[in-house]
């Protein structure tokens, strides 16, 4: 083959295949962005994403630690509180949404079920162990009802005596997560309906299991993408009322499932909590990388749970105490009811001086969420909380004694879950090995059209110099010879033969 048609050849299929990569460049991006978008809408078509939406299919779980009070009766006598963690308690956490209806919006409303199941294999103990901690009849009654006649302070805590209630429960686990027989309970329901949140067992997750989270209604994303997952509303509320400022009552963000896709380092992930009874925020922290996937580490800022004299736009959320603690007593039927980080951690360390026995460290107790930015998929999460009772010596209830004005830590739980098994490969194929496959056939097409050109180019200029090293050898094989080769042409009349001029 002329080694000159060779390298048109070549040089014609480089440059089309470099042209090939170069538009797989441009439009290669737009390509996979477009296929996350169609895959990532709320709707039935989209088998994997509305599975994982729907019944959440990955391993869930909520791990309940207890602070067994050491020294009940010093306590009362007005001695610091000292207190051992005892736990994990772990319960496998079942999601499912029900009543799932589509609105001609691009909305979908839906109630989320949720259900526990005890794991005695994951536990540290069980669920029949014993622990000591505030009753929070007693005690939380006392601060609510302090400034009541004092008539009415010696009634109620006559009729605590009447029904054997002291300002500690020694129960079991069991009892205290999902309830127990209380007489005092059973009481105050009868002749004071709608003062406990509870009208059954009294128990601290009573509320919690086989029950739903309120009627969420979110966008679908069909409309845009930038929408998906956010809450369009709850219970029929597009804010809340618990709070004193507009700011405090937005419903922000997403149910705390999913985010929205295409995230940067500067985006943060708000959701809504009905269980802290407003909305949160994380921001980004780093970078990472968990089973081939890339990921965005979220965490919860030092401001989330500070007062309103560290962090103005807290003020809503007040009355406040120290920074680090959330006053939900106002979404909690007034009991003095406090939420935090587990072991105070990102509180005020004044915290740490009134209770003996807290450790507070990141690793262990700060919350986190690691999120595939280009999709907002959630790949581990791990959001860690405290209840705390607000407690002290109110007169006219000898119940409280002389207890020193605490806040006392009660329980921390982690709820966590993380993408593992079949999920994460079928994720892990279709949402990173094959957008990464495309990106490399791209830069593969350029590069093999470059290489190429390159490689017509330097074929032809090669053909070039052999035929300038071959010449003087054509001539002398047709009879002449000559010392300037510039000075022979082909003759167009004759047999082809070269002349001299």
């Amino acid at each position: 083959m002329n080694k000159s048609k060779l390298a048109i050849g070549l040089c014609v299929a480089g440059t089309l295949t470099a042209v090939l990569g170069l538009v797989m460049v441009i439009i290669g991006p737009i390509i996979i962005n477009d296929q996350i978008v169609k895959n990532l809408v709320i709707d039935p078509k989209n088998e994997m994403s509305y599975t994982m939406w729907k019944d959440v299919p990955v391993p869930f779980f909520m791990s309940v630690y207890f602070f067994n009070i050491l020294n009940p009766t010093e306590v009362l006598a007005g001695e610091k509180p000292m207190v051992e963690q005892r736990g994990p308690y772990v319960y496998r956490k079942r999601l499912q949404k029900q009543n799932i209806t589509f609105h001609p919006n691009a909305t979908v409303s839906y109630l989320e079920y949720r259900s526990y199941f005890f794991e005695p294999s994951m536990s540290v103990g069980n669920e029949s162990d014993v622990v000591t901690i505030p009753n929070m009849l007693v005690l939380g009654a006392a601060v609510m009802m302090e400034n009541l006649p004092l008539a009415v302070r010696l009634l109620i805590s006559a009729t605590f005596k009447a029904f054997n209630e002291g300002p500690f429960l020694s129960k079991s686990v069991g009892e205290l997560m999902w309830g127990y027989d209380s007489k005092l309970v059973d009481f105050l329901n009868k002749w004071f309906p709608g003062m406990l949140p509870s009208t059954g067992k009294f128990g601290l997750f009573s509320e919690f299991n086989n029950s739903n989270t309120g009627l969420f209604t979110i966008h679908t994303g069909k409309d845009d993408i930038r929408l998906i997952h956010k809450v369009n509303s709850w219970n029929s509320l597009t804010k809340l009322k618990y709070w004193n400022t507009p700011q405090c009552n937005m419903i922000n963000g997403t149910a705390g499932q999913m985010w929205p896709p295409f995230m940067t380092k500067e985006s943060t992930l708000p959701f809504y909590s009905p269980d802290a009874c407003r909305s949160l925020e994380l921001v980004y922290q780093r970078e990472g990388i968990i089973k081939g996937i890339p990921l965005y580490r979220y965490v919860a800022p030092k401001t989330m749970f500070a007062n309103g004299s560290d962090y103005a736009p807290n003020e809503g959320f007040c009355p406040c105490r120290q920074s680090g603690l959330l006053n939900v007593s106002s979404c909690r039927a007034n009991a003095p009811v406090f939420i935090s980080h587990p072991h105070f951690y990102n509180a005020d360390p004044v915290l740490l001086d009134y209770v003996q026995g807290l450790k507070p460290t990141e690793d262990e107790h700060g919350l986190f969420i690691d999120i595939h930015p280009e999709t907002g998929v959630p790949l581990n999460v791990s959001i860690r909380l405290q209840l705390n009772l607000y407690m002290k010596r109110v007169s006219g209830f000898t119940e409280t004694g002389k207890i020193s004005e605490v806040v006392m830590p009660m329980i921390w739980f982690e709820e966590n879950g993380y993408m593992d098994g079949a999920i994460v490969k079928t994720f892990h194929t279709y949402l990173v090995l094959l957008p990464m496959v495309m990106v490399y056939m791209q830069y593969c097409f350029l590069g093999l059209g470059l290489a190429t050109v390159l490689g017509a180019a330097l074929l032809h200029y090669r053909g070039k110099a052999l035929l300038k090293k071959d010449l003087p050898t054509v001539i002398e094989n047709h009879g002449a010879t000559v010392k300037d080769p510039s000075k022979l042409l082909r003759c167009p009349q004759t047999d082809g033969h070269i002349y001299h001029e």
